[in-house]
């Protein structure tokens, strides 16, 4: 991969997409200049000595509390040392990386006050393969997310752990082998380290990236699956959508139509079929996976807004010397996004679960019992959707809105949060569990398609079925099934059941598909 040079406050969501997937990244030098300036304004105002919140005063509650000049350096380190009281799982490599480069973009704005040598320090951890090691929980989405920065902070003093080569290193260790001293913190530096909604951007961001895979992966194993049912294509068509007007909606009815077109399964029974109307998990496709489309793309706009912005506080405006105090630390829009999306992947999730169930019954499907042609001796399929239907239920407990809750931290002072980190870390889960349920109906439809031969499927969805069976053979009589569906979901998640259909017709979320 190549190297992303963030340019603060105009990147995308496909260079944000290139960072979490695993390519460098670089800050644009243009940027150092403005933040030149804020540092020299933060300067000025220690040299006034006017009490500014986080320069020369406590923090939270004890804002009031006014901090000696030659205590200032201090203040910064402790405010890290003591924020650094995170638990849980260390973050993902690649999730915390992320949150290193949104960190950077947002400081690269010039208006937080810190010296360009330490955006130069971040950038050199980024370079070097220094990931801080995070605690994941710790963060209620409000002042910021202030335990799992302060993790990413201590780092970069020397304290703590890093990740380097798979290894995790003492702090202090693993920034002597890269060559680097250990940061010693300028006034606001610490608070402007800390500040910020970039632990749950990322790991928004992240949910939104992994939930594009499965969402699109998902449109395949619907048409696959619906092939295999020997489902009408009909309520795909062009006409019925314009009349809604979603514009997901219509993107999806394309998608679908696109993929299935060319099937002799699907001609083998344009006449002479006396089923009227299809199940709702084949019929109503467009209507369900549009709505998400279109859902998700609005949580997508929001995150590429948050990653663009400043979440810091206070504030440094060099053109006037001031320090405002404000509120941008406060995740309420990506608690929001974090919320859709996980209402997002239940649904992807849900719909593919119900085609699953819809296969293995005969009743519906026409198919053998469970997608086995012993059936009784063997029990083919019947497990796998048990696993499927396990997942949409664990989906829908962690999708209940985190936005909707608030809890008083920092002495009453902190009064409502976003709770956006908790919202926003469930999301790669989720997706994981909505990609394996993909790719167990994409096994199922698979092996349903097998029951029809001689007849194919369309042109695309047959080079999806050769991928299928590329890695997993037909289901015969009963085997160990494990191996099959975690070759089936690494299928989905690195996304070559998207490229063998045809990457160019499928729906992304960021706007820029068909």
């Amino acid at each position: 991969m190549g190297v992303t040079l963030i340019r603060p406050g105009a990147m995308t969501l496909a260079e944000w997409r290139a960072i979490y997937r695993g390519g460098g990244c670089a800050l644009d030098p243009a940027a150092l200049p403005l933040v030149a300036r804020a540092a020299e304004t933060v300067a000025a105002i220690v040299a006034r000595g006017e009490p500014v919140y986080g320069i020369n005063t406590g923090f939270g509650r004890l804002a009031r509390v006014r901090i000696a000049p030659g205590d200032l350096t201090t203040l910064q380190r402790n405010l890290v040392l003591s924020h650094a009281a995170g638990v849980g799982e260390p973050m993902p490599v690649l999730v915390a990386r992320l949150m290193m480069a949104l960190k950077l973009a947002s400081l690269g704005q010039g208006a937080s006050g810190v010296r360009p040598a330490t955006l130069t320090f971040l950038e050199a951890m980024l370079d070097r393969g220094l990931t801080p090691v995070v605690p994941c929980q710790g963060s209620v989405g409000a002042s910021g997310d202030l335990a799992p920065l302060a993790h990413m902070t201590a780092a970069m003093l020397g304290v703590g752990r890093i990740w380097v080569e798979g290894r995790i290193r003492p702090a202090g260790e693993a920034l002597a082998v890269a060559g680097l001293e250990p940061l010693t913190l300028g006034p606001k530096e610490g608070l402007a380290l800390l500040n910020g909604t970039q632990f749950s951007t990322a790991y928004a961001l992240a949910g939104l990236f992994e939930t594009e895979l499965v969402f699109r992966s998902a449109l395949v194993g619907g048409a696959l699956a619906t092939d295999a049912a020997r489902g009408s294509d009909a309520p795909f068509d062009e006409r019925i959508h314009r009349l809604r007007r979603h514009p997901g909606q219509a993107r999806v009815a394309a998608a679908l139509r696109g993929l299935m077109a060319g099937s002799s399964i699907r001609s083998s029974h344009l006449t002479h079929d006396d089923r009227v109307q299809d199940p709702y998990c084949l019929r109503c496709q467009p209507q369900v996976m549009g709505a998400v489309l279109d859902l998700l793309g609005h949580a997508a706009g929001t995150l590429e807004t948050e990653a663009n912005g400043v979440s810091d506080n206070p504030l440094i405006f060099p053109e006037t010397g001031e320090a405002l105090s404000g509120g941008n630390f406060h995740a309420e829009p990506v608690a929001f996004a974090a919320d859709q999306i996980a209402i997002g992947l239940c649904e992807i999730g849900s719909l593919a679960e119900r085609r699953i169930a819809l296969l293995v019954d005969p009743t519906f499907s026409g198919l053998p019992a469970f997608l086995t042609s012993r059936s009784g001796l063997n029990c083919g399929f019947m497990n796998p959707h048990v696993t499927a239907a396990a997942l949409v239920a664990e989906n829908r407990t962690r999708a209940v809105p985190a936005s909707v809750d608030s809890i008083p931290t920092s002495a009453n002072q902190e009064d409502h949060v976003s709770m956006a980190a908790h919202a926003a870390r469930r999301l790669p889960e989720m997706a994981g569990n909505a990609a394996a349920i993909v790719a167990i109906e994409l096994l199922a439809a698979a092996q349903g398609c097998d029951f029809l031969a001689p007849l194919t499927s369309s042109p695309r969805l047959e080079r999806v079925r050769s991928l299928i069976r590329g890695v997993v053979p037909p289901l015969g009589d009963d085997r160990y099934l494990h191996p099959d569906i975690e070759a089936a979901i690494r299928l989905v998640l690195s996304g070559t059941v998207i490229d063998a259909a045809g990457a160019e017709l499928i729906p992304t979320l960021a706007g820029d598909g068909p």
